[in-house]
C-alpha cells in the first residue's frame, strides 16, 4: 500500500537542510585507502511521526482510514529531515572529515588499517547507543575497493558501476522530449566520465 502525497507536497514548506553533493563525496572517497559502508535498515521508517504529521499522512481505502506511524518514503522533506537527524548523531566524526553521511548511507574512510578499526568501533558504538538498525546485507566492512553511490571507489581510482552502465545500454531510445529529459537526468550523474557531455546534451 502506497500513499499519494502529491497534493501535500504543494503546501509543504521546503526544508533547506543541505544534502551532501555526490561528486564531492565521491572525490573524498577516492582518496581513502580503507572504506566501510553501512546502510540504515529502512532508514526513513526508523523515524516516528508527530501526532500532527500522522493526521496529514492519512490514507483512505475501501477498508478504512489508516495513518502512518513512521516517516514514509515520498514526502517532500523526508530526505532533508533524515539527513539532519543522522548528522546530529555524528557531529564530531563529521567535523573530523573521515565520516560521510549521505542520507541513509554511512561511510567511513581511513588511511590505515588500525585507524579504520578505531573509527569503525566509534561509529558502531553510537549506532548502538541510539538504537539505530543497520542492514547487514548492505554492509561492507574495511574494503580497499567497494561500490558506493553508484560508483566503484578505491584509494587509486573512481569508476562507474558496471551494472549502471548496463542499465543505460538497456534503456530504449527516447522518443519524445519528456523521455529525453528523463534520460539526460540519469546520464548526467556520470557526466564526469563522459567527455563533452554538456555539449552533447544540448
Amino acid at each position: 500500500m502506497v500513499g499519494d502525497f502529491r497534493a501535500l507536497r504543494t503546501y509543504t514548506v521546503p526544508d533547506r537542510y543541505p544534502i551532501p553533493r555526490k561528486q564531492e563525496t565521491l572525490m573524498q572517497l577516492s582518496k581513502a585507502k580503507f572504506i566501510t559502508s553501512m546502510d540504515a535498515l529502512k532508514g526513513f521508517h526508523q523515524n516516528f511521526l508527530a501526532p500532527k504529521a500522522k493526521k496529514l499522512l492519512r490514507i483512505i481505502t475501501h477498508c478504512g482510514i489508516y495513518e502512518y506511524l513512521r516517516m514514509p518514503i515520498g514526502i517532500k522533506n523526508a530526505p532533508s529531515h533524515y539527513q539532519r537527524m543522522i548528522n546530529t548523531i555524528f557531529p564530531t566524526e563529521l567535523s573530523e572529515g573521515w565520516l560521510i553521511i549521505y542520507i541513509d548511507d554511512i561511510i567511513i574512510c581511513s588511511d590505515s588499517w588500525s585507524l579504520h578499526l578505531e573509527r569503525l568501533a566509534r561509529v558502531l558504538h553510537k549506532v548502538a547507543e541510539v538504537n539505530m538498525k543497520i542492514s547487514l546485507q548492505k554492509c561492507n566492512f574495511v574494503f580497499e575497493e567497494l561500490k558506493a553511490l553508484g560508483h566503484i571507489v578505491s584509494g587509486l581510482s573512481l569508476g562507474i558501476d558496471k551494472n549502471k552502465v548496463a542499465a543505460v545500454l538497456l534503456k530504449p531510445i527516447p522518443q519524445n522530449k519528456r523521455k529525453m529529459m528523463s534520460f539526460l537526468r540519469f546520464a548526467r550523474y556520470y557526466r564526469q566520465h563522459l567527455k563533452d557531455f554538456e555539449i552533447l546534451a544540448k
